[in-house]
Parts: structure tokens; sequence; C-alpha cells
């Protein structure tokens, strides 16, 4: 596919669409089944080992997986990755529709995160081939669907849970990603796979620790690891002070909600050069911080909620311009491999931040564990000051990091 031919396919509304889907059914099936199991464990029987086990096999497989196989779209391209990726993500759904057994709701959870993170890292990537010099702009809006997930997910989730069970929720993954799968299939282009220059050991070694990869992918780990604590902590420090569940869910969706509506227009600033990738992701990670904080030192009803819209609006400084400058900085042949490394770094910082949290609130309180990780996304945000400008150009694979 020619340069000329992607940048009118980039315009395109009809191409984009699909790859916006395909980010959305990812947070949408991970967060609506974890809600639901949360939310009935007991009723089919789980035990909170047995809860947690399930909760973090989906996680496990990206862990593993998304490295893999973005090296993969890289190889044979990213549109067969994301198409087959969603397939399977249909199939393994179908296993969900015995829903009342622990282990066939273990094989689905593992099956949808084994081929999530296949379609997850090639679309990052084939955004990224698509975006251009647009790159802020596209992410802005891939990220913004990835957060109505996050918020829709739990909420749609627990409405066909109510209707017909964990059955009908597995159904209804199933046949929305089959769906976007036949959509990506029929409506986004074949970008072929460019040449590769050999690496060695050594090469890899430099790109992954070269600021132009580790800074942003520092900055995407803390921003998740921010979103995956505030999304399990906050509630349960609402309803500590006196709010009632719907108020503490809430508070959850103003973060998400606030998140969505801020990264397309980051994306934009980024885009227009009146916004830098190093400062903008420190001023995002930096209100982040300040966001979490406040909930920690004075946690009540108001703040609360404000420290929602605070974190929800760092959170969604910060992540488009991540993933905007680590496309400016990658060669357009490692693009999934990059994208895919990155999306693993994102992963260790939605387990590792409520760990955080949840060993320190352990051995104290929960405003502590929050002060704790409030200090750690400050300190992250340091590594942005001044360190990298806006990231047009990309890395040389073999540059000194």
């Amino acid at each position: 596919m020619t340069t000329a031919t992607s940048r009118t396919a980039a315009t395109s509304a009809a191409v984009t669409a699909p790859l916006y889907a395909a980010g959305f059914v990812t947070a949408f099936g991970a967060h609506s089944i974890a809600a639901g199991l949360g939310a009935h464990s007991g009723d089919i029987g789980l035990s909170l080992l047995n809860l947690g086990i399930l909760l973090a096999v989906y996680d496990l497989a990206e862990v593993v997986l998304k490295p893999v196989f973005g090296a993969l779209s890289d190889r044979i391209g990213t549109k067969p990755v994301l198409v087959a990726g969603l397939f399977v993500f249909a199939l393994m759904s179908l296993i969900g529709l015995w829903g009342a057994d622990p282990l066939m709701l273990g094989l689905a959870r593992i099956g949808q995160g084994a081929a999530a993170s296949a379609f997850s890292p090639a679309s990052s990537a084939m955004v990224a081939r698509l975006a251009g010099r647009k790159a802020g702009t596209y992410f802005g809006r891939y990220g913004s669907w990835k957060s109505l997930g996050y918020v829709a997910g739990p909420l749609i989730g627990a409405g066909l849970i109510f209707l017909g069970g964990f059955t009908l929720l597995f159904a209804t993954l199933g046949v929305l990603a089959a769906a976007i799968a036949m959509w990506a299939m029929i409506a986004l282009p074949r970008l072929e796979p460019l040449p590769r220059p050999r690496y060695t050991l050594l090469d890899l070694a430099r790109q992954v620790t070269h600021r132009s990869f580790l800074v942003p992918t520092l900055v995407l780990a803390a921003a998740t690891g921010a979103l995956g604590t505030a999304i399990g902590f906050l509630p349960a420090l609402a309803t500590r002070y006196g709010l009632d569940p719907v108020a503490a869910v809430a508070a959850v969706s103003l973060l998400a909600l606030t998140s969505a509506a801020t990264q397309p227009w980051i994306g934009r600033l980024r885009d227009q050069g009146r916004l830098h990738d190093g400062p903008g992701m420190t001023a995002g990670l930096l209100l982040t911080a300040a966001g979490i904080a406040v909930v920690a030192l004075f946690p009540g009803a108001v703040t609360i909620f404000g420290a929602a819209a605070a974190i929800g609006v760092g959170i969604g400084t910060a992540t488009p311009l991540g993933f905007a400058h680590l496309a400016g900085t990658t060669p357009p042949e490692r693009m999934g491999r990059t994208m895919g490394s990155a999306e693993l770094g994102r992963e260790l910082g939605d387990a590792g931040g409520p760990l955080l949290v949840g060993a320190v609130a352990t051995a104290s309180a929960l405003p502590l564990g929050l002060g704790v990780l409030a200090a750690a996304v400050a300190a992250t945000s340091v590594l942005g000051i001044g360190s990298i400008g806006r990231g047009t150009q990309p890395a040389d694979p073999g540059a000194e990091g």
C-alpha cells in the first residue's frame, strides 16, 4: 500500500471506526466480566481464591502474549492478526455460555485474554500506521473509545447478567466480536508488512531501553496503574464515607467519562503543535497524582468526585501522548512489536498499582496506600520533563539508550 493511499485511508471514518470498535471490545469484554464475577461470585460458588484466579488469568494471558502477537503483526501484517484475534475472541466467548461452571468461566477468560493479546496491539499498530502525522488525534479517539468500554462494560454487563445470567453476557460478547471482525475484514485496508532489518539481541536491548520507548511506556504503565487502582478502590473508599453503592459507581463513571472526553482534545492539541509529548505526559501524571493525593489526604464525598475528575483528565492527557510518541519514534516495520511491548507495560501497571495500594492498605490504611501510589505516579512524571519533545522522527534502532 502506498503512502498516499495510506493517508487517504487515514482520513476515512469508515476505515478507522473498526479499529476504535476493536479497542472498545477489549475494554468492554475485560471489565464487564470482571465486574460480573465480583458481584455474583457467591451465586456461582466461587471462593475468594477462585475469584482472584479468574480475574487474573485474562491479564496473565495478555502479559505473556501481547509482545508475541505484536511481533507477529510486523511479520505477516496487522490486519490478519486483528481479524483473527477478534474471531477467536468470539469463539472463546462461546465457552462462557456454560457460565455457571467455574472451570468453563476460567477457560473462557484465558481464551478471551489470549485473543485480546492479538487484536489489541495489532489495532494500535494499525492506528499508528494509518494516522501518519495525526497520531495524537487518532490515538486520542482510540483511547476515548477504550475508556467508554471501561465505563460501559460493568454497567451493560450488570444489565445483561440480570436479564440472562453470564450466558447472555458471553453470547453478547461473542456476537459483538464476530460482527466487528467481519466489519474489519471488509473495511480495513491490508497494510503489507514492511522489510525489516535483522536485529540482534543487543539491538533489541538498546531499543527497549532507549528513552523514546522507555519513557512513554513507563508513563503508560503509571497511568494505567492509577486507572486500575481508582476503578477498584474509589468505590470502596466512597462507601466507607457514607456514599451508597450507586454513587460509588458513579464516581468511577465520572473518571472514565472525563478520560474519554479529554483524550481526543489532547490528541488534537498535540498534532497542532500546541502541546509537546514530554511536558504533556508530565502534566498528565502530575494531575493524576494530585487527584489521588487529595482523596488520600482528605477523603470525603466531595473530594472523591473531584479526585475522580482530576484522575480522569490526567490519564486522558498522558495516554494519547504516550502512544503518539511511540508511534512517532518507531520505524513502521517494527510498529507491532513496539505497541505489543508498550501494552505489556500497561498490563504490568494495571496489576502493579492495585497490588501496591492493597499491600500498603493491608499493613496500615487505604488512604496511606493511595498516598504511596500518588508518590510513585508523581515520581514517574519527572521522566518526561525536558527529556523528550514531540517525537516525530523514528528512533535509530541501533541508537544508544
